[in-house]
């Protein structure tokens, strides 16, 4: 077995990965968000071109089973841009599904999300879950349980939605704690939306990768907040646990086809203010290093 990223269009040495915007959608739809779909492949690859042109390498779909993933327009993407795509499989918050949804996988969870990484024609490579507000619901147990046995099963990266930043600790006590999924396997995002520093500090000396995935039309109000935790990380000697993406949630939070400011803001304005105000050392490792690790993994070899 060999650590690679698991894309859309096949493993690739992480090495390879180049610029990495580590969370955002391409593509997204929820009954929470009624007429602001993200379904226009036209749309997602001008969107692509536009990070591939500000030096933009890859860019990882956390958009999990049942929410409009379309695999299929994202491996087609991958082949038109030259952009490395990676999927998720993995389930949101029961809030975003019918009951007749999550009754349909509720028991086979596990072999769902390990058939999407390991046969499916276009391969997830990485498990999304997501806790709730201040805690871990029912919900969010079973999933996250059924996440961890696929990880053990695969070694594929699990990614946590935190609901407005918070959780972290719940979820890394969860997962790490009682179903044993090694730390520096599991990827925490959303945590700009709770900027409480020593959460942060906790969750990286834990082991965790933190993913700060504004700036974000729907989330703009804790843009602000990202240098003073980005600083914090970075003077505790943890800048080898941060992430960085854009969280396009909306159509009109594009920037080549809507307000903006999308996946070009994120390598284009954001990277080079981070390498001003942190040093090149510190944007490569959001951008390139950390990513790179983040999503590797020792795939197992095809049934």
């Amino acid at each position: 077995m060999t650590a690679a990223v698991r894309t859309v269009l096949g493993d690739v040495p992480a090495e390879q990965l180049g610029v990495c915007d580590a969370h955002d959608h391409l593509f997204l739809r929820s009954p929470l968000l009624p007429g602001q779909e993200l379904d226009d492949p036209e749309a997602a690859a001008r969107e692509l071109l536009a990070f591939r042109e500000l030096g933009g390498g890859a860019v990882v779909q956390w958009t999990p089973r049942g929410m409009g993933r379309r695999r299929k327009d994202l491996a087609a993407l991958a082949r038109a841009t030259g952009v490395h795509l990676v999927a998720a499989t993995g389930l949101h918050q029961a809030v975003h599904y019918t009951a007749q949804q999550l009754e349909r996988v509720r028991d086979r969870l596990a072999a769902a999300f390990v058939a999407d990484l390991t046969t499916a024609p276009v391969r997830a490579g990485l498990i999304k879950v997501a806790g709730g507000f201040h805690g871990l619901d029912a919900h969010a147990r079973h999933t996250m349980a059924a996440a961890a046995r696929a990880h053990h099963t695969t070694g594929a990266p699990i990614a946590v939605h935190l609901e407005l930043g918070t959780g972290a600790l719940d979820a890394l006590e969860l997962l790490c704690g009682e179903l044993d999924v090694p730390p520096g396997r599991v990827l925490l995002g959303h945590l700009g939306r709770s900027p409480d520093t020593r959460v942060h500090l906790r969750a990286a000396e834990a082991g965790a990768f933190l993913a700060f995935d504004g700036p974000s039309r729907a989330h703009h109000a804790t843009d602000w907040r990202l240098f003073d935790a980005l600083t914090a990380l970075a003077e505790a000697g943890h800048t080898d646990r941060v992430l960085l993406g854009g969280d396009t949630t909306t159509a009109g939070a594009r920037a080549a086809t809507g307000g903006g400011p999308g996946l070009p803001y994120l390598v284009g304005t954001l990277r080079r203010a981070l390498a001003r105000e942190l040093g090149e050392e510190f944007a490569r490792a959001a951008f390139v290093d950390n990513p790179a690790r983040a999503f590797a993994a020792d795939w197992p070899p095809p049934p």
